[in-house]
């Protein structure tokens, strides 16, 4: 694994470059070829550790700071390596899954009709239909939000219109 240790407003010495490549061996033993940028600075009373790896076609990034410029190499290098188990476990998932979608089975001949399959629970707060369409627009992937009228006092749904860019306002008469 290619190494490249860089000191900005602090020297990087040999004992930190030596204890770096030391740590960096945790994240090689993943990749057959890779590179790894590490920069070391200092900032005020703080001491920040970034790294930067390139392996396979991915970037695996960490900034950590701390007072003891070992602890945050440590810190960085926990994140880079759960960060790359996770790639690693999410592509072998997708192996596997691709696996199982390739082998033939018999179609399922009983279809479920007519029946609750999925159940989610949320909390609903008060809230103005403005402070719900905001909150709403905070989350570009829900579809809806339930919440109670603070005028009304009644259950509402603010849900997003076809067209993106509008909301309709769900409320019940009685």
């Amino acid at each position: 694994m290619k190494v490249k240790i860089t000191g900005k407003e602090l020297k990087a010495t040999d004992a930190i470059k030596n204890y770096t490549e030391r740590k960096i061996e945790r994240i090689a033993k993943y990749f057959d070829e890779a590179e790894a940028d590490v920069i070391v600075r200092t900032e005020r009373n703080a001491q920040i550790a970034e790294m930067k790896v390139l392996a396979n076609g991915n970037v695996y990034r960490a900034v950590t700071e701390d007072k003891d410029l070992y602890a945050s190499i440590d810190k960085d290098i926990d994140i880079l390596e759960g960060q790359i188990r996770k790639v690693k476990t999410k592509r072998e998932k997708m192996q596997k899954d691709a696996s199982i979608k390739d082998l033939d089975f018999e179609p399922n001949t009983h279809e479920v009709i007519n029946e609750i399959l999925k159940t989610e629970y949320y909390e609903i707060k008060p809230m103005t239909p403005e402070d719900a369409k905001l909150k709403l627009l905070e989350r570009p992937t829900q579809l809806f939000l339930t919440f109670i009228n603070v005028e009304t006092g009644k259950v509402n749904v603010i849900h997003k219109l076809k067209d993106g860019k509008n909301f309709g306002l769900i409320e019940p008469e009685a």
